[in-house]
């Protein structure tokens, strides 16, 4: 049908590409209507759309922007205190060493008064032991003297006074004697001087 209408229109003398002129002033006409619609309604829409989207973009990025500068600042604030932590952290450590010194020290200290307490502790009892079998050995020493001499003598030595003075006699020439035994010692336990 449409090649027949062509052939139809070459046959006329009518070029078939050109429209007839109501063609053409009906399309204008529906064209400038569409056009002054558009113009009117729709053109207005879709620029106060595309406005609104750059100013939500543009705020969006602002934000960004704004949301990236308060973060620079909190990592930055972040970095400062963590910086004040470690040396803060340092000092504690070295004051902590230090105390741990000084309490080292006091307790070495307080071990050597220990120690040096329990030694002269010892020390008074090992003379306090001493004195009292020194004393003993005296008192053992004398027995055995006055039975001796009972024996020797063939009498007894029932008196106190005499008996004593036997005792005395004795230690005190037990005393005297300067017979060294090797390493030192008198007999007896006194040391030369």
């Amino acid at each position: 049908m449409m090649v027949t209408a062509l052939v139809q229109a070459a046959e006329e003398g009518q070029n078939p590409l050109v429209p007839p002129f109501y063609d053409v002033l009906w399309s204008a006409v529906c064209i400038a209507l569409i056009a002054l619609v558009m113009w009117k309604f729709v053109l207005p829409t879709f620029t106060r759309i595309l406005d609104e989207r750059t100013e939500k973009i543009e705020g969006g990025l602002k934000a960004g922007e704004t949301a990236r500068a308060e973060a620079e600042e909190l990592r930055s604030g972040i970095e400062r205190e963590l910086t004040e932590a470690r040396v803060e952290a340092a000092r504690v450590r070295e004051q902590a060493q230090e105390d741990a010194k000084v309490i080292a020290a006091d307790v070495r200290a307080q071990a050597r008064a220990d120690a040096e307490r329990i030694v002269e502790s010892a020390h008074r009892q090992i003379e306090a032991e001493r004195q009292q079998a020194a004393a003993s050995l005296r008192t053992d020493i004398g027995a055995l003297a006055t039975t001796l001499a009972e024996r020797i003598v063939g009498e007894s030595l029932a008196d106190e006074q005499r008996r004593q003075r036997v005792i005395d006699r004795f230690l005190d020439e037990l005393d005297s004697q300067t017979e060294l035994v090797p390493g030192g010692e008198k007999v007896g336990g006194a040391t030369e001087a």
